[in-house]
């Protein structure tokens, strides 16, 4: 499992990671950085990440096409497009990214195919002719030299995680949990804000050990794709140490039109 990227249709990145998108805000509240492990668990904080994850679900069918941008700490910029589906039903989520431009990673694509507590991954590289599975400690390596990773294009499953409420405005209509993963990942808890009235990832920031930031998610251009359902149009991960960043926008979006289950195979990853 990974961790609550949340946009999990990002592809859920990309599509997501809807998600996939993962993490919040930090506070300058008791054990909010550096004690990861010491808070309980919050019913009320499970409840609120649960329905997050209950409507990212709701999407059964999505395609997508995005523009990327890598902006590295000279301020250097690399732009990408890609397209991707998305399919999730039930315990089965299964998703496409295929980069359309510029023509050195035309053709480059990544499959995630989940089910229940399996997750595999397969990267294709036109320039090598051959496909490769992403596993272990590869899963936190940047994803074709983004600041997302590949751990942030898959799935996650709120059970392998603990929640604590930090804050909670119902008035603004946002509450700040934390996740505790319960498994390896590049970080050790992550934070975050979330819009409890449109249920959407409005922040998130993941921490090392010592309390150190390490990466934060933020999603902007929210919008209503049907009634109750809202995703970002805009998400920026921000690498806090290195002092880059990556956005990807999403240009066009189309929802519940079924997408053929040939595009989730390997033959079609490699066309």
């Amino acid at each position: 499992m990974t961790h609550p990227t949340i946009y999990r249709h990002i592809a859920l990145l990309l599509l997501a990671l809807t998600t996939i998108a993962s993490a919040g805000i930090a506070q300058n509240t008791p054990g909010s950085a550096g004690e990861g492990g010491s808070q309980p668990e919050d019913d009320e904080a499970r409840e609120i990440y649960e329905e997050l994850d209950r409507r990212l679900g709701a999407v059964t069918y999505e395609t997508a096409t995005l523009n990327m941008r890598i902006v590295d700490p000279r301020g250097r910029v690399r732009e990408r497009n890609l397209d991707t589906w998305s399919y999730n039903e039930d315990d089965v989520r299964q998703s496409l990214v295929k980069f359309n431009a510029p023509a050195d990673v035309r053709g480059t694509g990544l499959l995630t195919l989940s089910e229940g507590d399996t997750e595999v991954q397969r990267f294709y590289l036109p320039a090598l002719n051959r496909i490769q599975t992403i596993a272990g400690s590869g899963r936190s390596d940047r994803f074709m030299g983004s600041d997302f990773t590949y751990d942030d294009l898959g799935s996650q499953d709120p059970d392998a995680f603990t929640f604590t409420t930090l804050s909670h405005d119902r008035q603004a209509g946002r509450i700040t949990v934390r996740g505790e993963r319960n498994t390896e990942a590049a970080y050790a808890w992550a934070d975050f804000m979330i819009d409890t009235e449109r249920y959407v990832l409005l922040k998130a920031t993941y921490f090392a050990e010592d309390g150190t930031a390490l990466r934060e998610l933020t999603a902007d251009d929210i919008t209503e794709l049907r009634e109750g359902i809202w995703r970002a149009g805009k998400l920026t991960m921000r690498d806090l140490i290195e002092e880059r960043y990556t956005e990807l926008v999403w240009t066009s979006r189309t929802i519940d039109e079924p997408i053929n289950p040939m595009v989730f195979t390997e033959r079609y990853l490699q066309r």
